[in-house]
């Protein structure tokens, strides 16, 4: 594995939360694969760029979005990475309302553009609301071990 491609991989990632936090979808976008797929529990498919766009620019009309990971796991095979992180992700809505957490583990597939860069082109997250502690729903509270 090229440390240069690792360290570019983990920077796209920092610049995808810190875009994200700003509502900084142009930055967003161009971190993305034209073909790119994400896969979420109980939702079908989103499948490329515009679709995420779309969902991106309604989401930030009603909530203001933080995230941050810790990556797990990343190798680099060629053109092709592949990444296993811990997701957090926080939305607070526009209208004052409470924040909602989510968390869990995320695989994410990036690919090597002819120009060197790096995109995201697959992304299967297993996110679940975060409870808080002692709650009774029993589920989990996105805290890692």
């Amino acid at each position: 594995m090229s440390v240069s491609d690792e360290a570019a991989i983990r920077s796209l990632l920092e610049t995808w939360h810190r875009a994200t936090a700003a509502g900084d979808l142009d930055q967003v976008l161009r971190l993305i694969a034209d073909d790119v797929v994400y896969l979420q529990p109980g939702q079908p498919p989103m499948r490329g760029k515009e679709a995420f766009a779309a969902g991106f620019r309604a989401a930030l009309a009603r909530v203001r979005i933080e995230s941050r990971g810790e990556i797990r796991e990343l190798r680099v095979a060629g053109d092709w990475a592949w990444c296993w992180s811990h997701l957090r992700v926080t939305v607070t809505p526009r209208d004052g309302g409470p924040p909602a957490g989510r968390s869990g583990p995320v695989l994410s597939i990036f690919r090597k553009e002819p120009d060197g860069g790096w995109v995201l082109a697959r992304d299967a997250n297993m996110l679940m609301v975060e409870h808080p502690p002692g709650d009774a729903s029993g589920a989990p509270t996105g805290r890692t071990p």
